[in-house]
């Protein structure tokens, strides 16, 4: 019996490891949630330039971000740099626009426009505290040198990003 077991043994050995991969999975919900609260209308105040500007009979957009836990998440908005739909254009189309805090449901949140950092047409914000925060986004367009506008449908878009630290 005990060569039996020992040759038992010894094909175990003999034959090699048998090893298994055995998954495991997880499905992660983000505590930033990003909502459309107003979307942005281009005003045309005058033939060369397109504005959200309510002076200039423009609607200015506004994003709220919902922040379940604090200090976890930043915000990335970025105004828009170029046209995703338009008429053929001859010349050039210089962009312009500005993001701020519109307003906040934590007192303590007013500090998200003082502290923010801005890089080309992007803004960042460290979401520091739980809450909402709503944001608005300017964008203007000139075109050309004192150019008009061709008739048509001209949209942008903006960008708002919500990214874990």
């Amino acid at each position: 019996m005990n060569k039996l077991m020992l040759c038992a043994i010894s094909a175990i050995f003999v034959s090699g490891a048998y090893a298994e991969e055995i998954p495991i999975t997880g499905n992660v919900e983000s505590k930033c949630v990003i909502i459309t609260d107003t979307a942005g209308i281009y005003g045309n105040p005058t033939p060369s330039n397109l504005s959200t500007d309510p002076t200039d009979g423009g609607v200015t957009p506004i994003v709220r971000y919902d922040v379940s836990m604090a200090e976890y998440y930043k915000a990335l908005i970025s105004w828009p740099d170029e046209f995703s739909q338009s008429p053929q254009l001859t010349d050039t189309v210089a962009f312009d626009g500005e993001v701020e805090v519109d307003r906040v449901s934590v007192s303590t949140m007013s500090s998200y426009e003082t502290d923010k950092i801005e890089y080309q047409n992007t803004t960042e914000y460290d979401l520091t505290e739980a809450g909402s925060t709503w944001f608005k986004i300017e964008s203007e367009a000139d075109y050309g040198f004192s150019k008009a506008f061709p008739g048509g449908t001209y949209r942008s878009l903006v960008t708002a990003e919500c990214i874990a630290q």
